[in-house]
């Protein structure tokens, strides 16, 4: 107890309060985005997907509690225990009767009604294992006097934790998720203590295999679904109402349809036609109920805590606290983008969340997860200022 109190003390409180008021307002705003789907579909109470938020929270927020208080030292044996744990999950899903298909995706485990995404952990741990990594190698990467062949097995090392994730995630036809976690692994990796010229024969490597990879799936095939197909189709959207762009354009009538101020909580028009209003769309119902102004307000708070995330990486007294900050920034950004880029009707829909505001269990509880790490990095380099 006496650690965490310690630990909270210490850690950023800008953070802590504007995440805090983003998961609020994302839980109240569930109530009304959830209404129809709960009632009409599923024929459950109006208040359901508020009560498993509300746990899905409780349980996020009591696992970051022992997580804030968890030393980042420790994470040279938990990081490796968890990766490999996620890891196993993720296969077992792919090649057992535990796998379950949600929208297209066969990476979702269902035992008896509870649904669970293993994927979602798979950010984080590689995250971690990627820092973890790069505070080991970061001497032997730059110096003269390590061999070049050496320096490969290395950099096959991180190669191999940092894309074992998006293959499998690949083969389960989550595109949304792979892209997530290749695109977060590369920005690591770029930004990482590798030389500039292992970077360059590395990245161009990488290129040239997944050319060759994608030209031997597409004479299988199997490269995407029909469905993901159809997701690149992504522009004018209203043009083809009835053929792929029903979910964007109803979105464009519910965000222009909430004006400056909102039609207010509850009077949203278009969630009976926007399909996921609560998850992949809520942002959609977000502008049609509160308006421009409050959804300015929402971005305001995205680009501060991407901010005050970036500051505790720049801040960090560890090689590891540095890469895990930026991670996890990347890792929300990405999120925000992808989510209202497809909303916006700019890149494919691809049924990723939007951080703090979407309902989801997996989800929510990694941000959570994700956001206690980074909470902790900020404990630590509070202390050590402190301590100088």
């Amino acid at each position: 107890m006496k650690g965490l109190t310690r630990a909270i003390r210490n850690m950023d409180k800008p953070l802590f309060i504007f995440t805090a008021i983003l998961f609020l307002f994302g839980l109240l705003n569930i109530v009304s985005a959830s209404s129809q789907t709960a009632v009409l579909k599923y024929h459950s109470a109006l208040y359901s997907y508020f009560y498993r938020q509300l746990i899905t929270i409780a349980i996020g927020v009591f696992i970051g509690m022992f997580i804030i208080k968890t030393p980042t030292k420790s994470y040279k044996l938990m990081g490796p225990f968890f990766y490999i744990a996620v890891l196993a999950v993720s296969l077992a899903v792919s090649f057992s009767s535990f796998g379950a298909d949600y929208s297209g995706n066969n990476n979702w485990i269902n035992i008896k009604g509870f649904t669970f995404q293993p994927s979602e952990f798979a950010k984080i741990v590689m995250i971690i294992c990627v820092a973890l990594l790069f505070e080991k190698y970061q001497d032997k990467l730059g110096s003269v006097k390590t061999e070049p062949q050496e320096k490969y097995n290395m950099i096959g090392k991180i190669l191999l934790v940092g894309l074992a994730f998006p293959v499998i995630i690949f083969l389960q036809k989550d595109l949304g998720t792979m892209i997530i976690i290749t695109t977060i692994f590369f920005t690591l990796f770029i930004t990482g203590p590798v030389p500039n010229e292992y970077k360059l024969r590395t990245i161009g490597l990488c290129v040239i295999l997944g050319f060759i990879a994608l030209l031997y799936l597409s004479s299988k095939g199997n490269v995407l679904s029909g469905a993901q197909k159809s997701r690149f189709e992504f522009f004018d959207p209203c043009s083809r109402y009835e053929d792929g762009g029903y979910q964007i354009c109803n979105g464009f009538i519910a965000i222009n349809s909430g004006g400056l101020f909102g039609n207010g909580i509850g009077n949203s028009k278009q969630i009976s036609y926007i399909p996921e209003s609560h998850t992949d769309s809520v942002f959609a119902i977000i502008a049609e109920q509160y308006g421009l102004i409050a959804t300015t307000i929402i971005f305001i708070l995205f680009a501060i805590i991407i901010k005050r995330i970036l500051n505790i990486s720049m801040n960090s007294t560890t090689v590891k606290g540095r890469f895990i900050c930026l991670g996890v920034a990347t890792y929300i950004f990405l999120h925000i983008l992808i989510n209202l880029g497809g909303l916006f009707g700019i890149m494919p829909l691809t049924g990723v969340p939007l951080p703090f505001l979407s309902y989801g269990g997996s989800f929510t509880i990694s941000l959570i997860c994700a956001l206690a790490v980074v909470q902790r990095i900020a404990v630590e380099n509070n202390i050590s200022r402190k301590k100088k």
